[in-house]
């Protein structure tokens, strides 16, 4: 869709971090989990990818998850209210998960994109007959969406929260409770997103218990359509692009280590864009 999306809700999920449902009815219509979207504020804005916490085909929107983190995500938090219009939603893109029996699945993130698709998936797969054990980690008791959180315990079959100070759940990182949690039984797929620490320390203990992973990559991306080659990275030795050839792919054939580095190359130009805007609004 090229038109102006309105946006219909708008509510703060913590001190960091919001969603926002716009009208999009044609990716309502098609998106599957998984994909993901591009927005843009106004016609000369950035681009930025983001996940789809839900749709609704009946009214034609979707919901996304979002943290204030860089210019744009702390524009449309502080001057876009319900009623008012983004310019461009671009989606679905990517390819989604697929849909099938798996048996015992763990859904597990640690970042608000990721949080995001724990529920889409979650949803997605109890609905076709899997045993879902939803893992999310937060560092504080603080953090935690609230409404998800009696979302996601009403969807899968096992729920927990760890805490990084045991404010609230479990105390440690998701990983630690993942790590405890293969010990103890059989697993027949695990789905993770968010940090890319996180990914890599949960393909680690995926791979030393031989199960199969998959995860989902938020790499920086311009175009979202493979041309500008942004979002490369390494699977298995092959260079994939995220906006096209995933955003999930086997966690197991991921280099991290590739990953992380360069998504680490526009550092400073954001940090100098974010202070421009905060400038700009100080006076």
């Amino acid at each position: 869709m090229l038109s102006s999306h309105e946006i219909v809700r708008k509510e703060d999920l913590t001190s960091e971090d919001y969603l926002v449902e716009v009208k999009a009815p044609l990716i309502a219509k098609s998106w599957k989990p998984g994909q993901f979207v591009i927005f843009r504020l106004r016609e000369k804005g950035e681009r930025i990818p983001m996940s789809v916490y839900d749709v609704n085909v009946g009214k034609g929107t979707i919901t996304m998850f979002i943290k204030k983190q860089g210019k744009t995500s702390r524009e449309l938090h502080n001057f876009f209210e319900v009623g008012s219009a983004i310019k461009n939603v671009v989606g679905p893109l990517g390819n989604p998960i697929e849909l099938k029996e798996y048996g015992n699945v763990v859904v597990a993130s640690d970042l608000v994109c990721g949080h995001a698709e724990n529920y889409a998936i979650s949803k997605a797969l109890k609905g076709i007959g899997n045993y879902i054990i939803s893992i999310q980690g937060f560092q504080t008791k603080d953090m935690r969406y609230i409404t998800e959180e009696e979302e996601l315990r009403s969807i899968a079959d096992e729920y927990y929260i760890t805490t990084e100070d045991g404010s609230y759940g479990i105390k440690g990182l998701y990983t630690d409770l993942l790590k405890k949690t293969l010990e103890g039984r059989d697993i027949d797929m695990i789905f993770a997103g968010g940090t890319f620490l996180g990914l890599r320390k949960m393909a680690e203990i995926a791979k030393s218990y031989n199960v199969p992973a998959m995860v989902t990559l938020r790499t920086i991306m311009v175009d979202g359509t493979g041309m500008c080659g942004s979002c490369r990275v390494d699977i298995g030795g092959e260079t994939k692009f995220v906006c096209v050839d995933g955003p999930i792919f086997d966690a197991h054939k991921v280099n991290f280590d590739l990953v992380m580095r360069r998504n680490e190359r526009f550092i400073e130009e954001e940090k100098q864009s974010l202070e421009r805007r905060q400038n700009m609004e100080g006076r």
